[in-house]
């Protein structure tokens, strides 16, 4: 029989649990070796229900939300009733409920006497993954087994025991074991402070009734989710963005959406979509999911808890070998930029639903690099990093903010002084574009620039960018955002424009630059304040010349004054030349 319980209890436990999660997330922060886990944040941690339901999830990756609960039924379906107290499980395998090779699972059972009161989970990006290039993130690989070391569910410690065959296995696979085997480290500590602390939980409230709370934390979720959906608009809305091209096929990959709301349930389907890509950008179901999920909780009370109660109102359907439920052995190590992408499409068929309510498409977040080569001694150096921070793109109410991470991201960018003290690179350029903002009476962020000098004699280069063919949207008569530029040698006679998704070898003295997509702008430009206009002229963020062309604003180049008599005269007439 369930036990009675409070709804005070209730929050106090709820809250006890998510700050566990919080704690494992600062546990894996303090150690970990690689840029990209602990400046970059590419990780989540979690904690699980005895049945492999989400109870909690630290503030981490809005789109790992929905990944983890599968990976830890990939290891369930495997092990069945063989897990035993101190027992460590791994999996990476995007086919057995993992999400890309480089993400690798840990999930510790959690006994009391032994029986199985929960789980604890900790999801990392490893630098580096083995495979046919060093980041794991190239978009010219055509099948998984080319990404890199492939960890089915697996006992990486048994009854404390480590495995010391899969250990090894893991350090001869991967370019730079010091940094990978460091961070698995850190993960296992998470783990293991997740067990600690949710025992501590159980001594102060009983097992079963942190279990009959745990039920209930979930079912609330379910209830507070459902009331948020049933007060949308009911409704079907439709919506495509596109991937400008996997790295392979030049065709462009589109991705349709169809968002219906019913009640208090929310139905996508994602009929329509292009098939699986030749390359490596398909996302696996289960990460389509999560950013379906990572959208809603932009949408709806963000006081609801991440857990599976989130998930149960949600019915996500896509066709079997579609670009975004893709069959094995298609690779998906880069399918990190597809999540950017469904998000946009996701909201974009929001933003007809909720008009007024949506800001439009950030810019810039898709960008994934990575550099490799080897130092004198033979010693292997990679540097991975997601260029995250960006321009987000105009709201109903505020311009896009400049540089931060974008909706659905709790991520940032490596800080120079860290690049450059551990790789031979050098950032010589980092900051904002003037006029790359989409135009509206809320404009969206700027693009950022970042610059990489090749210090090393030879670096293998590998690109995964877009939005270098089809513009960051607008809403509401907002304008697109600009499009993300590459270059090699920028300003040199040996300048070359990349394609988005690229992979070549560089010399010392090589420059890579990077110039984001701008941010879409929201509403009518020619409504946007001329003094907020001004302002953006007076900070440098945009041009004269640029807010004479998309906002009407007159302002004199040498005083910065604004005109507001000759403004009101040249929006009129642009007005007018619309209208006809």
């Amino acid at each position: 029989m369930q036990q009675t319980t409070d709804p005070v209890t209730r929050e106090i436990i709820k809250n006890a649990l998510m700050s566990i999660a919080d704690t494992m997330a600062l546990t894996v922060v303090r150690t970990a070796r690689s840029a990209v886990i602990k400046h970059g944040m590419d990780f989540s941690t979690a904690l699980f229900t005895a049945e492999g339901q989400q109870v909690a999830q630290g503030l981490t990756l809005p789109p790992h939300l929905g990944s983890m609960a599968p990976a830890l039924a990939g290891v369930m379906n495997a092990f069945g009733d063989d897990v035993k107290p101190d027992d460590i499980f791994a999996n990476n395998d995007p086919y057995e409920g993992a999400s890309h090779l480089p993400d690798i699972f840990l999930f510790k059972p959690i006994f009391i006497n032994e029986v199985l009161i929960g789980w604890s989970c900790c999801i990392g990006h490893q630098t580096d993954i083995g495979g046919r290039v060093a980041g794991g993130n190239a978009c010219d690989n055509t099948e998984i087994y080319q990404e890199g070391l492939i960890l089915p569910p697996l006992k990486l410690y048994e009854e404390g025991e480590l495995n010391k065959a899969v250990w090894r296995i893991l350090e001869k696979n991967v370019r730079v074991p010091e940094k990978v085997l460091g961070d698995v480290q850190a993960l296992l500590a998470a783990v293991r402070m997740g067990e600690r602390d949710l025992l501590r939980l159980v001594d102060e409230y009983g097992l079963e009734a942190l279990k009959s709370y745990m039920t209930d934390i979930l079912d609330t979720t379910e209830a507070l989710t459902r009331a948020e959906i049933a007060a949308l608009p009911h409704g079907e809305w439709e919506f495509v963005d596109y991937i400008d091209t996997d790295g392979i096929d030049p065709q462009p990959i589109a991705i349709k959406v169809k968002v219906t709301i019913d009640g208090d349930e929310f139905f996508v389907d994602f009929e329509g979509t292009s098939p699986q890509a030749k390359g490596s950008i398909n996302p696996n179901f289960a990460y389509t999911k999560s950013n379906v999920y990572a959208v809603m909780k932009c949408l709806i009370d963000p006081a609801i808890q991440s857990n599976s109660g989130f998930f149960r109102p949600f019915n996500i359907t896509a066709p079997e070998g579609c670009f975004v439920n893709p069959q094995h052995p298609a690779p998906v190590a880069a399918r990190g930029l597809a999540g950017f992408r469904i998000c946009h499409a996701v909201f974009g068929a929001m933003a007809q639903a909720l008009p007024g309510k949506v800001p439009a498409a950030w810019g810039g977040g898709e960008i994934g690099l990575s550099f490799a080569g080897y130092h004198p001694n033979r010693k292997a150096w990679v540097y991975l990093e997601f260029n995250n921070d960006g321009p987000r793109g105009g709201g109903p109410f505020q311009d896009g903010a400049d540089g931060v991470a974008c909706p659905v991201l709790n991520m940032a960018n490596s800080p120079i002084e860290s690049i450059e003290a551990d790789q031979p690179l050098l950032i010589e350029r980092y900051g904002l574009v003037p006029d790359t903002s989409g135009a509206g009476k809320y404009r969206g962020g700027l693009g950022m620039v970042r610059d990489f000098r090749i210090l090393a004699e030879e670096a293998t280069f590998q690109l995964r960018s877009d939005r270098t063919a089809f513009r960051p949207w607008g809403v509401e008569g907002g304008k697109d955002g600009t499009l993300t530029q590459n270059f090699l040698n920028p300003g040199t006679d040996q300048e070359q424009v990349l394609p988005c998704k690229h992979l070549v070898t560089l010399k010392k003295g090589d420059v890579y630059r990077v110039i984001q997509a701008g941010g879409g702008g929201y509403g009518d430009p020619l409504e946007r304040d001329p003094y907020a206009v001004l302002d953006d002229v007076e900070q440098e963020k945009q041009s004269v010349d640029f807010v004479r062309a998309e906002y009407g604003v007159v302002i004199d180049a040498k005083t910065r004054s604004l005109d507001l008599t000759a403004t009101e005269e040249l929006r009129d007439q642009m007005r007018a030349a619309v209208t006809g």
